[in-house]
């Protein structure tokens, strides 16, 4: 997941302030560069950073893992959002596999060479585009299972077949938009700063906001207009009839939404200010920008935070995926079968009803 311009320029360079414009030919950066020191922001970056990465790498990869685990270990591939949540935790791992590579940037500077320079912001930008597409596909195939739940029922088998296809689909057009960034992403250094992995356009302003729009696209702007569509319409759907089980599944959605939008819309909106600030700049205005990108710092560690909620948002809300993942942590050893009986038995007797058995039980039943 990278919902910003740049994983190496944004989130991994020490000295970002001057070289981010480095290539840019608007005035004279080295008068520029006398009269903003970066010190503070190298420091702050140099701890912040690799503190924030190697935190969200260990929990996201282990409730991602532990998804992904339960999945291969009982072979529950079974329907439409078994295969997108799958596909999700696989595109959580990948993104999050880089991030201790972001975090020695951070604090040193890039010692791993042009090659996997390029590979790793390549994985980077492949795991944020399917990220996001997958989050817009199961918000539309929770409207078909719940909203068309008769017709969702009947096509199940074909459903099924269209998630694999759809995730194929998904994987080669998030391969697709990421090469024109990897095209610009090199390993550059400056006589006054080590060498650092980022993507650089250059004068390029088209291909500048073209980048950075696309970023805010597909990582914020579509999604969330997709989830907020679908889950209107599920919303006044289950409405109709009241009951305890459809009130807990609109409160799982309202949560999904939140959780969104407080994740991804602060980075977002630094995208915005950036750019903005990319085609304004002026002499006089080196606060601003170390407040700009120190807040650029702090929100995209946010907006990564959502590589760990993923498991907990989509799949271990599931009542099923929940006694599957303590089933593998009994045959692990991690628990007894006492443990196991007690949290079965005591999940049957909370539970008043069952709802009927379609594909949203996967990520909706309480």
């Amino acid at each position: 997941m990278n919902n910003n311009y740049s994983y190496g320029e944004d989130a991994a360079t020490e000295s970002q302030i001057t070289m981010d414009y480095s290539t840019d030919n608007f005035f004279d950066y080295s008068q520029f560069e006398e009269m903003c020191k970066k010190e503070e922001i190298r420091k702050f970056r140099a701890i912040f950073l690799p503190v924030a990465y190697f935190l969200i790498c260990f929990v996201g990869l282990a409730g991602n893992g532990l998804v992904m685990a339960t999945y291969i270990y009982f072979k529950r591939l079974k329907t439409m959002t078994d295969v997108y949540l799958f596909n999700l935790a696989l595109s959580d791992i990948f993104f999050l596999l880089t991030l201790p590579f972001w975090a020695v940037s951070a604090a040193k500077h890039w010692v791993f060479g042009d090659f996997a320079c390029k590979g790793i912001y390549l994985i980077c930008q492949m795991s944020f585009f399917s990220g996001m597409l997958l989050l817009l596909s199961i918000s539309i195939d929770r409207y078909f299972a719940i909203v068309q739940a008769t017709s969702a029922h009947r096509l199940r088998s074909q459903r099924m077949f269209a998630s694999k296809v759809t995730c194929f689909l998904i994987w080669t057009l998030a391969v697709i938009f990421s090469i024109p960034e990897v095209i610009h992403t090199s390993v550059y250094e400056t006589p006054s700063d080590p060498p650092q992995c980022f993507i650089t356009t250059g004068d390029h302003k088209a291909l500048t906001i073209g980048i950075r729009v696309s970023q805010m696209v597909f990582g914020f702007c579509l999604p969330l207009s997709v989830m907020a569509l679908c889950y209107c319409f599920i919303i006044r759907n289950l409405l109709q009839p009241h009951s305890f089980e459809k009130k807990h599944v609109i409160k799982i959605l309202v949560v999904v939404m939140i959780a969104f939008v407080l994740l991804q819309l602060p980075y977002n909106c630094i995208i915005v200010l950036r750019t903005i600030s990319k085609f304004n700049q002026t002499t006089g205005k080196c606060n601003a920008i170390k407040t700009l990108h120190l807040a650029n710092d702090v929100t995209y560690s946010l907006a990564c935070f959502r590589c760990c909620l993923n498991p907990f948002l989509y799949a271990f809300i599931g009542v099923k995926f929940r006694n599957d993942v303590l089933r593998l942590l009994k045959d692990l050893g991690c628990i007894n079968q006492k443990q196991l009986w007690q949290w079965s038995t005591n999940q049957k007797t909370s539970r008043s009803s069952v709802p009927t058995e379609t594909d949203t039980t996967t990520s909706f039943s309480p």
